[in-house]
């Protein structure tokens, strides 16, 4: 068996906020990072586009070498995953893995709200999926959970305005809906993987005493345990501190975007799927 770089999907950058993390606390692994850019966003998309868009991508890590695949994106997680490890795994490679990022952000929220009251923020397509709710009741049945669509965030993300004045209009209106929902709200779930990047203004529009919480420390720390509760995965993983990217779109347009996600210069490699 010829160990692999661990695989890291999403349909443009956002994934790259998690993948930082990554090399963060684990910096000693491979990492194989594909952004789907020119198909992006996927948020507005069909359930059965996301899935088998997101499939295509996971067979194209699976043949690049990765053991694990990560899907780095909401929308891939709460529209394909299960799909994928429910019918497809086995047909693929039975000792092959996709895991994805809603479940270990669902699995802590219940140590992070006091008042039981959680919103989250995220895509039209997370959001219509009721992956959250669904989620997070499975751990905390008592939590009362309150969502919002974004549909423009992404792609002020995505087209590097997230700092720009015209993102403000968009933030403030649906924080304001979102707090709307609830007094009690003390808990915004970043649910989207692009977010975090327009954290700074989100925080302009909250009480103090709401908590941000945002994926990729916690999909980290996740990927940490599984490694230790998965020591046959672990083992499968190669370790060269490496960090291969590719990228359905302009190369020119993702390195420019993904060093500002990373705070360094990347070059990565254009793919046709």
């Amino acid at each position: 068996m010829e160990k692999g770089p661990i695989g890291v999907f999403d349909s443009g950058f956002g994934g790259l906020t998690v993948l930082k993390e990554f090399e963060k606390l684990l910096p000693d692994y491979d990492y194989l990072y594909l952004g789907d850019n020119a198909r992006a966003p996927y948020g507005t998309r069909s359930f059965d586009t996301v899935y088998q868009y997101t499939l295509e991508c996971v067979k194209y890590l699976f043949d690049k070498g990765c053991h694990l695949v990560i899907l780095a994106c909401n929308t891939a997680s709460a529209k394909a995953l299960r799909s994928i490890q429910q019918q497809d795994l086995n047909a693929i490679d039975s000792e092959k893995r996709v895991l994805g990022v809603i479940r270990p952000t669902t699995e802590i929220i219940g140590s992070v709200s006091q008042t039981r009251h959680v919103g989250i923020l995220g895509t039209k397509g997370t959001i219509e999926s009721n992956s959250y709710p669904i989620e997070i009741h499975k751990f905390y049945p008592e939590i009362k959970v309150f969502q919002e669509a974004c549909p423009m965030w992404v792609p002020l993300v995505e087209n590097n305005e997230y700092d720009g004045p015209g993102a403000d209009y968009f933030i403030e209106k649906h924080i304001i809906n979102i707090l709307s929902k609830s007094s009690e709200i003390d808990t915004l779930v970043l649910g989207c993987t692009h977010y975090p990047l327009l954290a700074e203004k989100i925080q302009n529009y909250l009480p103090s005493e709401v908590k941000l919480v945002s994926q990729g420390e916690i999909v980290a720390k996740s990927l940490k345990d599984y490694f230790v509760s998965h020591p046959d995965m672990e083992t499968k993983c190669s370790k060269g501190g490496t960090c291969t990217f590719y990228t359905t779109d302009s190369t020119t347009s993702f390195d420019a975007a993904a060093s500002v996600f990373l705070d360094k210069k990347i070059e990565s490699l254009h793919i046709t799927l």
